[in-house]
Parts: structure tokens; sequence; C-alpha cells
């Protein structure tokens, strides 16, 4: 009897928590709520984004970093009738959360599903959906000025985080934002991290004020006199220049704002919302350009994310939540072999020296600086500057690597032309992440570069199908010394290395048809496509030989000479179709007045949208079987019934849609 419960016990129940973070459709519900529930909110929202992001991947650590900041830029404007524009973008998760777009988190990154950047076609609240970094500011400049040309006084919003401040654009943004009295608040979220750690003098400047001993008597001292500070036009610019004089002979970070004339409210603790809010509310009222500091930590919240010292769980896989730990094994990556490579050659040649654009860790340079740290630089966000750079390096008699992802190298065009090719130089530019991607979406999928970089005068261009060809085309590339040099590989997985059954001056062939009816050139990762695709072909009765060109520019004259000999000539490649490698081979076909029919296979000059890399490669025939049925029907329509192959032509007539 003792041990039995009372009734009392029996009958009490735990009530369900209920959560705040549903009731959330859009700002309204986020305003409507007490401050004193906010910190349970960014609890709640901080377990959404580990639960969902370890089951899809994505951008947690920037996520993790934001939620206060977001919270607060949502209570004190209105968006989207005041816009707020994120730099990069992915950090914008919770700002997707606030803005009714809960549940395409299940979706994350998947076709069809939620974009892993601020979307346009998604939602209103999304201003720009580029994930370039360091754009923000000079979209708000032009925002701000058409707002004033219509005579409609809203405030914008740019939220830029200290990594994107080495970008020179953000700079020349700054320096016309400050020439103006337009209402534009400029949020930096000061976490010390691009991708790694943030580097140069713009991050020396902000880690003075992280490092400082005196770093938490000032949050302290700025909370309490943001709260007391009026939100009146001249007593608040009173209070802004008390707060600046006030810290500047310990800290002086808004140094560099204020000698562009730049009002500064700051720092502000990044996860204090009641203090954010104030903040913004200030700047807001002031009405003229004003920063606001706030001081965050990137993966705040989640241990293992705050624990990481490499890249804070920045853009992970599917992990598990307890550890933080990868759910998948690692396979070796194009990058690894790139890394390894790298490190060799080093080791080999003491000229050799490593350049990117805050991007160490993925473009594979860290082992590289880890053993020459003196021959490695992380230039931040910058890659105009790293190949103008790199030009220097080269002109002084060493040779640079330049390591960056694909997609980045559209904005230095102008400094591989103009400051590289035209000298003659010997720079090697390797491309990560070149081709399709996939679930990162349009802006990270390289699709450019190939067709940009065609029309580079002097330009060697490499695509290596598998590892083994990887290291000796960039053993190749770096013992070029008077001509640029660029590689570029994919962000998929290793392909297993296909052995050449025939090699010559200037191609390999990777499967040799029994008769000369079709021609199909390789172009890089897609080797195995090629290879499966020529096999489905033979059983069609057309005879199939596959080449891989390993240099793809400038066209060697002993593949031209090869193709000419054959029925037909189809290139493969996974960039442009418009101005690719397919319209070079085609052009220098056309050179040597060989008229052979030939067909370009490649994307169409789209924006191609998040998916798995597979799914977009199918979604635009550049699957084996979908290649194979378009060549089959294709080569039917060019011989026509009194083909000299009638057996391949009918076999394709029939088999054809």
């Amino acid at each position: 009897m003792g041990d039995r419960p009372s009734p009392r016990c029996e009958r009490e129940e735990v009530a369900p928590q209920v959560s705040k973070l549903s009731s959330i459709d859009d700002p309204d519900d986020l305003r409507a709520l007490p401050p004193e529930e906010l910190p349970a909110l960014a609890e709640e929202i901080r377990e959404f984004l580990v639960s969902k992001v370890s089951r899809s991947g994505g951008h947690l650590g920037p996520n993790l970093g934001v939620v206060e900041l977001t919270l607060a830029l949502h209570r004190v404007f209105d968006s989207p009738r005041e816009p707020i524009v994120w730099d990069t973008g992915h950090q914008a998760y919770v700002h997707k959360m606030l803005t009714g777009r809960q549940d395409g988190f299940d979706e994350l990154k998947r076709r069809g599903g939620l974009s892993g950047y601020p979307s346009r076609s998604e939602s209103e609240h999304d201003w720009s959906e580029s994930s370039h970094a360091s754009a923000s500011l000079s979209y708000v400049d032009g925002l701000a000025k058409a707002f004033e040309i219509t005579g409609d006084p809203r405030p914008v919003v740019g939220v830029i985080g200290d990594g994107a401040l080495t970008g020179g654009m953000a700079w020349e943004a700054l320096n016309n934002i400050a020439e103006s009295s337009r209402p534009v608040v400029i949020v930096v979220n000061d976490n010390g991290w691009s991708y790694q750690p943030t580097i140069g003098g713009v991050a020396t400047r902000l880690a003075a004020l992280r490092l400082t001993p005196t770093y938490e008597r000032t949050l302290g001292r700025m909370k309490e006199t943001i709260s007391k500070t009026p939100v009146v036009g001249g007593v608040m610019y009173d209070a802004l220049h008390g707060m600046k004089v006030g810290i500047k002979d310990v800290l002086a970070p808004q140094g560099m704002f204020s000698e562009l004339g730049l009002k500064y409210v700051g720092p502000v603790d990044g996860h204090d919302v009641a203090a954010l809010e104030r903040a913004l509310r200030l700047a807001k009222d002031f009405g003229s350009p004003v920063i606001v500091h706030a001081v965050t930590q990137k993966g705040k919240g989640y241990g293992p994310a705050e624990a990481d010292k490499e890249d804070r769980l920045h853009g992970p896989g599917a992990f598990d939540v307890l550890t933080g730990k990868a759910l998948a094994a690692a396979s070796t990556s194009w990058t690894d072999v790139f890394a390894d490579e790298m490190v060799e050659i080093g080791t080999e040649r003491a000229d050799v020296a490593a350049i990117t654009a805050a991007m160490l860790y993925p473009t594979g340079l860290a082992a590289f600086k880890a053993k020459f740290p003196g021959r490695t630089f992380d230039v931040g966000i910058a890659e105009q500057h790293a190949l103008t750079s790199a030009a220097g390096m080269a002109m002084a008699g060493v040779h640079p690597v330049v390591a960056l992802y694909s997609t980045f190298l559209n904005r230095a065009i102008d400094q591989l032309i103009m400051d590289i090719a035209l000298h003659r130089l010997g720079v090697t530019i390797c491309l990560d992440r070149a081709g399709v991607t996939g679930n990162d979406g349009p802006s990270h999928n390289g699709v450019w570069d190939m067709a940009l970089v065609n029309a580079v005068p002097g330009i060697h261009i490499g695509a290596p199908r598998d590892g083994a060809r990887l290291r000796a085309l960039l053993r190749e590339a770096v013992d070029i010394e008077d001509a640029p040099t660029l590689l570029r590989w994919n962000k998929g997985s290793l392909p297993p290395d296909t052995d050449a059954v025939r090699s010559a001056t200037g191609y390999d062939v990777l499967s040799q048809g029994p008769r000369p009816d079709l021609a199909l050139v390789s172009i890089g990762g897609l080797a195995p496509v090629a290879v499966e695709a020529a096999e489905l072909l033979a059983e069609r009765g057309i005879s199939v030989t596959v080449y891989d060109p390993r240099w793809v520019v400038p066209v060697a004259g002993e593949l031209i000479e090869e193709l000419a000999r054959h029925s037909c000539v189809v290139t493969l490649e996974d960039g442009l179709r418009q101005g690719g490698i397919g319209s070079a081979i085609t052009q220098a076909l056309r050179d040597q007045d060989t008229f052979v029919p030939t067909r370009e296979v490649g994307l169409p000059c789209v924006f191609p949208d998040h998916a798995s890399r597979g799914e977009v490669l199918a979604e635009f025939g550049l699957d084996a079987q979908s290649l194979s049925d378009q060549l089959a029907t294709w080569y039917a329509r060019q011989h026509g019934p009194h083909s000299a192959a009638p057996v391949a032509v009918s076999k394709a007539l029939s088999e054809g849609d």
C-alpha cells in the first residue's frame, strides 16, 4: 500500500509543449510575441535547424549563428515592404522559417523543394537569390536609389558577414552609400568566419574587438547605452557619436566605417534580441546610412558545431545529431586527389605556390598550407585580386596555382584575360565544383567556365576524366610557363580510373568501335557516361569510338584528323553548349575544310535549378540512356535510308523517338 501512488499523482499529466515556431506563419506573428517568449523561440529554432539539416545536409553553422539577429530584424523591419537583403544567403534559413516556409525544410535542397539560398520564386520576402558574396550592399544601394527616385522613404537593410567585407565590391558599394542620406541600414554579422576564419586587414580590425580583455564590459556598456537612447533624430546622432568616442581608444573597430562618413552602432551582442532590436530601431529611425555591428558566434547553441575548429559545420551533408559526424563514409573525391598531388609537386618544386579565395579547405589546399605555409595565400573573398596577385607572382618567377570554385571564376574573367593571358604568364587555375554540381542550385552549378575561358587567347584548358589524369594534367600545367592553364573537375564522387585502349598525341581512345560510324568526344568527368552510351549504341548497330582529348583547348590537330575520318562527330560536356568545347572542336573541323556532320551535347543556356547531380544531368539528356537515344535518332536522320551503314540506320529509325 505504501508504494501505491496517490490519486493526485495518478491524475497528473505532463502538459504537451506548445510549439512557438509552428505558430509563426509570417513576421506579423513574430512581432505579436511578447519579448519574454523570444529566448524559448530561439532555442526551438536551433533544434529545428539541427534536426532538418542533419537529414538533408545544408548550411548549419552560419544559420545557428544568426537566430537572434534574424528575429530582431523581422521584429523591427516590415518585410517584404522594407527589403532585407542577405549577402551570400546561406545564412537565410531562419529568415525562411519566419516567412512561411517551415514545411519546406523536409525537402531542403532537393529537386522541387526548398532552395538552400534565398529564392525570388519561393517568396516575396527574398529580394535577391545570388549566393555570391560581397554583392548585397550594391543591391541595397540600388534599391535605396530607386525608392528615392519614386519618393518612397522606406528603409533598406543589407546583412553582410565580416568575411564578405574582404570582397572589394562591398567597399565599392559602401563608398556610394556613405555619400548619400538615404535610409540604409547595414548589419555587419561579425563572427570571425567566412567559410574558415576570416583573414586580412578587415578581419584584424574586427578581431581587435573580439579579443580585447574589455570586450565583455564593452558589450555591457553598449547594451546599457542603447537601452537609454531616445529614438529621436538629433539625439540619436549624439548617442551614436558618444558611443563611438566612448570605445574608440580601446577597440576602434568602427574607424574603418566612420572614416567613410558612416554612422556606427555597436558592438552589439548578436545573441541578445532586446539589444539588437533597440540598436536596429535606432538605426532605422535615424533615416540615413548606419552600420549596426553585431558580434555573433558561428554554430551557436549546438555543441558539435561550436567545437568544430575547421568550419563549425558550415555546410555538412547528412549527419548524426548527437555527434555532428557525417552519416555517409567519406569516399575519395576529386578534391582529395588534387590536394595530395599539390603536396607532392610542392615538395619537388620550391617555385610552386598556392592561392585561394576564402576556400582553403573546400578546394583542397589545407594540406599544402600545413606543409608549406610560406607558399600558401588565402586572399579572402577576392577572386579578382587573387588572379592579378598570381600574375605578379608569375612575373617574378614563381608558378602560382589558384584554386577556386568554378562558379566564382566568373567574377575574375577580366583579370584572367588582361592581367594573365595578355602577359603570357604561367599561372595555373584549378576549378573545383565545375559543371553540374547539383543541390546548391543555379548560382553554384559551374556550367560557365569552359564557355567563358574558351575565348581567352593562348590559354590551355584541361578536363581530367579521372584521378590519374588529374595528377598528370596538373603536373603538365605547372610546367607551362608562357601561358595560363586551367583545369576543372566536378563535385561528384571520383570515378574509377578509365584506362585508354589506345593513346596518341593529343588524345586517348577510351572505346574503339569496329567502324568509323560515330566519333564521341567526351570532356572530363563524363567519360563513364560516354563509354556506357557507346555500348548502348553498339546494341543498335551503331559503331562508336570514344575519345578523350585531355587538353581540350587548344584543340589538337591530330584529334581533328582522327575525327574527320568518321561519318559523324558528337561532343559531350557538362558545360554550356553555347561557346563550349564542342563549339571549338566543330570550328576546328571547319577550319580544316572538313564538313562532317557534328552535334554538340551539353547544357542549354540556362541556370540549372537545385537537384542532385544525376537528376540535373538526366534533365538535360546527359545520362547514358538519354544520350544513346538522342544520338541514335540524330545519326539516322543524318544518313537516311541510303546510308553506307543501312543496318545501323534501320535499327536507329525503328528504335528512335
